[in-house]
């Protein structure tokens, strides 16, 4: 019998925070359990507290993750809540991402000052992102349009909006969702034009392998249409690299028997593209990615990847 509460490990920005109390909510929920056996941790990482620099500059995807890893592989933290697309396709030994939510809405959201849709902006605005997939598909778009590495929090970023230092950026719809900023977007990008980011949308849940009592009480929540979506996704992105320096969208849906993917690579400058469609059984998601990726490689062939390095 649980007696003290369960340590949860989050990131401390407002949407990390919505994200971990969303998870405890619907833990609790789930095991008739008081929201006080629930403990949020909150840890700064490197990624937070670098903010002037590109992650690919700094090292990816895993400055997000490493200190609460530490922490979960010490034992200090119970669990940790994830956005899935922050998190590298190699975790430490002996962690998994035991679990997923249903997932949001997996659309970009642009954010216009000078405009309200991305291809009306004036001739030669400025765009800020910190995501190589979001400033390639601007480019492919509007290949005149400046864009700028533009990191922070989400409020961070549309208070440098606000200010003036860009003509528009580009946030994760699900992210507004969830802090209640629906009203925040301009436009709604269409997936079929500017697909998401693998794993977008999607809030995972990290854990250490073997640790049953903790993973027993994580099943309870797990999406099994998001977490065989988001493996077919992470297996396509394993394939070809998945670090933040790298163009790659992707995008599976799983009706808990099939699994439909697609996926694109992109040159940083947008100008050339490549993309696949795949379909296959659910059960084997991750294979499906994997083999997207092998698939997709081989079309683009050698050349297309050393603008990549």
């Amino acid at each position: 019998m649980q007696t003290k509460p369960f340590r949860i490990g989050t990131r401390g920005s407002p949407l990390a925070l919505a994200q971990t109390h969303e998870t405890r909510d619907r833990l609790a929920a789930a095991h008739g359990l008081p929201q006080e056996m629930f403990e949020v941790v909150i840890l700064s990482t490197k990624g937070d507290r670098i903010t002037d620099r590109s992650l690919a500059e700094i090292g990816g995807k895993g400055l997000f993750t490493e200190e609460l890893e530490q922490q979960l592989v010490s034992g200090d933290l119970d669990f940790a809540v994830h956005s899935s697309k922050d998190m590298p396709t190699k975790l430490p030994d002996g962690l998994f991402l035991s679990a997923f939510l249903p997932r949001e809405d997996v659309r970009d959201a642009f954010v216009g000052r000078t405009a309200p849709r991305l291809v009306d902006l004036p001739q030669g605005a400025t765009v800020g992102s910190s995501s190589l997939r979001r400033q390639a598909l601007i480019r492919r778009l509007r290949p005149d349009i400046n864009v700028i590495t533009y990191r922070g929090q989400v409020e961070t970023r549309l208070r440098k909006l606000a200010e003036g230092q860009v003509d528009g950026t580009l946030l994760a719809y699900a992210g507004l969702k969830r802090l209640g900023m629906t009203d925040v977007p301009t436009e709604l990008l269409d997936p079929a034009e500017f697909p998401p980011a693998p794993a977008q949308g999607a809030i995972c849940i990290e854990s250490r392998i073997g640790d049953t009592r903790i993973n027993t009480l994580l099943a309870a929540i797990d999406d099994r249409r998001t977490h065989e979506a988001v493996s077919c996704e992470r297996g396509f992105l394993a394939t070809l690299d998945g670090s933040c320096r790298t163009p790659i969208a992707g995008h599976a849906v799983s009706d808990g028997t099939h699994i439909r993917f697609s996926g694109m690579i992109l040159t940083p400058d947008g100008a050339t593209c490549h993309r696949i469609a795949v379909d296959g059984k659910a059960a084997e998601a991750a294979d499906l990615g994997r083999r997207a990726g092998e698939e997709i490689r081989a079309k683009a062939g050698p050349g297309f990847f050393s603008s990549w390095t």
